[in-house]
């Protein structure tokens, strides 16, 4: 499923939001730039190794990304969720739930593959942490999403807390069934796992002076 926009407008002009696409664009471009060798000690000086402990790994991790469809995949999400969070939040504390989430993200992974030696890197822990908080604030809004029937693209009307809650059970299933299991890297399942929870804790605690905004449900919904 992918999602192609919400329901919800925003009442603020996104700038954490557009400033840390493109923040994650330009480090990605800075990566292309580079010749492997260059680029395989680029993330292994700044990627997130379970084995090997760095506190400020948890943080430069989340701005690395290993390919277009990862860097693609997670700026496009941050875009459609993240500016609503950041108008619920205001700024400055949308900033800090991002990447208290995004550092969660990287404990949790780390608790899960203490013994790894593969460096780990993308937003998308801190994203999950956003999906979250959207959850949390808008769960009636609408999700025009996205489903590849065959060679048929199909576009459904989704709420938000179906949307969110199926895409959380794929991660945790998903995770469930990488425990043991022999990996020589892939997707960080339980980064948003740890990301999603954190989300959830966190959100009540930033929300208790938050802004107020009243949300949209629009009886019909059509995607562009």
């Amino acid at each position: 499923m992918i999602p192609l926009r919400d329901s919800q407008p925003s009442y603020s002009k996104p700038l954490v939001t557009v400033s840390l696409i493109a923040v994650n664009v330009l480090i990605f471009l800075y990566q292309l730039s580079l010749d492997s060798f260059s680029l395989n000690h680029f993330i292994a000086s700044f990627g997130l190794i379970p084995s090997r402990v760095r506190p400020e790994a948890l943080v430069t991790s989340m701005f690395l990304h290993g390919g277009w469809m990862h860097v693609i995949g997670n700026m496009w999400f941050l875009w459609i969720y993240g500016d609503n969070v950041e108008d619920t939040l205001g700024h400055a504390k949308y900033l800090l739930f991002y990447l208290l989430c995004g550092v969660a993200a990287g404990l949790v992974h780390m608790v899960f593959n203490a013994d790894s030696r593969i460096p780990t890197i993308g937003a998308s822990g801190a994203i999950a942490g956003v999906l979250a908080a959207y959850l949390v604030f808008f769960p009636r809004a609408r999700v025009v999403t996205l489903v590849p029937l065959f060679i048929l693209p199909w576009f459904i009307n989704i709420p938000a807390l179906v949307f969110i809650v199926i895409w959380f059970l794929l991660q945790f299933f998903s995770g469930v069934a990488a425990l043991g299991a022999a990996t020589s890297g892939g997707v960080a399942y339980w980064a948003h796992v740890g990301g999603f929870i954190c989300g959830l804790l966190l959100v009540w605690f930033f929300a208790g002076r938050s802004r107020n905004r009243p949300q949209s449900y629009p009886d019909e919904y059509h995607p562009w």
